[in-house]
């Protein structure tokens, strides 16, 4: 198989920047407890802040114990993986995020309580190519892996 090209890496580069986008509104949104989990599949497999858990229904009780939250991406890379048609992409996030009550909030109070203090995060995914593809034939893309870590 020939290295990569330029159109791939263009390629994983809009795929990425599409996946962040939906996989942190539907992280922070009313209904994260059904749609975040349909990001995995059973076989996924996520370590979240060093505690492993396995597939999308590990994805949905972590996601039920926790506090509402708010993310702010800061910035994310995309790379293709050589060797793999369609590519699988390996994705690299880092932000914030708050949870709590000041994560429902505009403008979070001065409350010292940790919960409700803004967090640096980063979150290492491998997203693979499904076997179905979306209504316009493009490559539908599942977690394969997630590696959430807070920094600090």
């Amino acid at each position: 198989m020939a290295g990569l090209e330029r159109s791939d890496i263009d390629i994983a580069t809009r795929g990425a920047e599409q996946f962040v986008e939906f996989y942190y509104r539907a992280y922070d949104s009313d209904d994260r407890v059904e749609s975040l989990p349909k990001f995995y599949r059973p076989s996924s497999s996520i370590v979240w802040n060093g505690n492993p858990i396995q597939g999308n229904e590990g994805v949905k009780q972590l996601i039920e114990g926790m506090p509402r939250s708010k993310h702010e991406v800061q910035l994310h890379d995309c790379h293709p993986v050589p060797n793999s048609m369609p590519p699988s992409l390996h994705v690299v996030v880092a932000g914030t995020v708050t949870h709590g009550k000041a994560a429902q909030q505009t403008h979070p109070t001065s409350s010292k309580a940790v919960d409700e203090q803004p967090r640096v995060f980063h979150q290492t995914f491998i997203l693979s190519p499904d076997a179905e593809k979306d209504e316009g034939g493009h490559v539908k893309y599942y977690i394969t892996t997630d590696n959430m870590r807070f920094v600090g």
